[in-house]
């Protein structure tokens, strides 16, 4: 070669991105109120229909639902205020719909001018299913606009996503966003087991002294999957608790099965391993939140309440117990029913009146006892519905039935923990009665995993039928 001649660099030209185009039903703006800004650079399109529902839907008399529509309308007039009816069609940009290249655009589509067109596919709006087919129509009517774009119908709604591909439009998708598992036996448990003997597989490992604990410190690759808070224990004799994570090591506080398994609250033993782990979760001052999921009947709610009443009653570490779940459907609105808000919710908080006799049904005086410690404890029972807005310092707060609520619900909850409080979170994600939600979109499942690495929060599955052998029977195989 000349050494006179010089080296040509040929740079690699980069694809220009293609732009999407997504269309929104209603149902995913409810369950995520900022979907908007969740498609980066694409093209979002809400069809005139979904801002019809919204309208109807924010004056319910269903406070959470009424409230995420609420919000999804503030955030469309946030994006679209300024700009004229002609670019509202058209696209407006989204403010911070992308980190970095060119911003996302929203567009209203007016489809109450869609009419009958023997060359595109078309729904009839009867009565019954009218809005669907509007939004599906919608989604056809571009998709024939331009054949060669990605058009995509972005729903919760199983059987519309059904419709919606029968009629021929290619592209339908569940909205994902709040996917942080692609299968529900990865979520994280609280617990690693460990085959044979735990020691064998440690190549080095040092000690060192932390005030009143000795901890062992391994290398990170050792127990790649560690996080803080969690146990490990092996085949032998071997039980530890993570106590911290860093970039390069894990440290873990040994303990024995035998003094977890001794621990007692409020008269209550653990009947088995997961049941002890929570329960030296649930009193480790530095565990701001516990987060317990498992089968019906494994013993969540009572191991919940036990230590409440222990915490408040015999330690003095809190001034109350807030019990709150969210009201079924169903239900529509606890105003229906006769007397007080925590009277209104006893239907829905039975549970925790036969835990309670659980715990002291070898009382000479059984309702009187309940009654008693209700009092003594200042036990509050409370709908989620009415918690928004609201900050509980130095209580006890246990969230039951968590599984049923989105991402969005179980923060705005949780962002009302105050000073001085501790939160449990309950739930079994086989019991979702949420048609919008699955295991692996339920908050409670987002919420494990993304606590998980917080240092002051623990996650437990607590496994284990205790209620009946007839419960384990059907838990299992019916």
């Amino acid at each position: 070669m000349d050494s006179g001649s010089t080296l040509r660099v040929e740079h690699p030209k980069l694809k220009p991105v293609v732009k999407k185009t997504y269309v929104l039903d209603t149902n995913v703006l409810l369950h995520d109120p900022t979907a908007v800004t969740a498609f980066n650079e694409h093209h979002v399109v809400i069809p005139m229909t979904v801002l019809e529902e919204l309208d109807h839907i924010k004056d319910r008399r269903d406070k959470t639902v009424s409230r995420e529509a609420r919000i999804a309308i503030q955030m469309i007039d946030k994006v679209v205020d300024a700009a004229t009816p002609q670019e509202i069609q058209e696209g407006v940009s989204i403010p911070g719909s992308s980190i970095e290249g060119p911003t996302g655009t929203l567009a209203i589509y007016p489809d109450q001018l869609l009419g009958e067109n023997s060359e595109v596919p078309y729904l009839d709006v009867t009565q019954d299913q009218a809005n669907d087919n509007r939004i599906i129509n919608v989604a056809l009517r571009l998709q024939a606009e331009a054949p060669d774009a990605f058009v995509c119908l972005i729903t919760k709604d199983i059987n519309m996503r059904i419709k919606a591909k029968g009629s021929g439009l290619l592209n339908v998708e569940d909205y994902r966003r709040d996917r942080v598992l692609d299968d529900i036996d990865l979520l994280a448990k609280g617990y690693e087991t460990i085959a044979g003997d735990f020691w064998s597989n440690i190549s080095e490992v040092d000690t060192l002294r932390e005030g009143d604990l000795t901890l062992h410190r391994i290398p990170r690759k050792s127990l790649p999957q560690a996080y803080p808070n969690m146990f490990v224990y092996d085949e032998q004799e071997f039980m530890a608790f993570v106590k911290r994570v860093d970039k390069d090591f894990v440290y873990l506080h040994c303990d024995s099965r035998d003094s977890l398994m001794h621990r007692r609250f409020w008269g209550l033993q653990p009947r088995n391993l997961e049941q002890a782990m929570a329960m030296n979760l649930l009193a480790d001052d530095s565990v701001d939140m516990t987060v317990m999921t498992g089968p019906a009947g494994s013993g969540k709610t009572l191991l919940a309440l036990a230590y409440g009443l222990h915490a408040i009653l015999e330690e003095k570490r809190y001034n109350k117990l807030i019990v709150a779940r969210s009201t079924p459907p169903i239900a529509e609105d606890i105003g229906f029913l006769p007397g007080t808000e925590e009277e209104k919710m006893a239907p829905w908080l039975a549970a925790f009146d036969d835990n309670l006799e659980i715990l002291h049904g070898t009382d000479e005086n059984c309702h009187g006892s309940i009654e008693y410690v209700k009092e003594r404890a200042n036990i509050q029972f409370k709908s989620l519905n009415f918690m928004r807005g609201r900050s509980f310092n130095n209580a006890y707060i246990i969230i039951d039935e968590a599984q049923g609520l989105t991402q969005f619900q179980l923060k705005s909850v949780i962002s009302r923990v105050g000073a001085d409080s501790k939160i449990v979170v309950l739930g079994n994600l086989a019991q979702i009665d949420n048609k919008y939600i699955s295991p692996l979109t339920s908050g409670l499942t987002y919420l494990v995993e993304k606590s998980k690495a917080y240092p002051h929060a623990g996650i437990m599955h607590v496994n284990g039928i205790v209620r009946s052998r007839l419960a384990a029977f059907a838990e299992e195989n019916l």
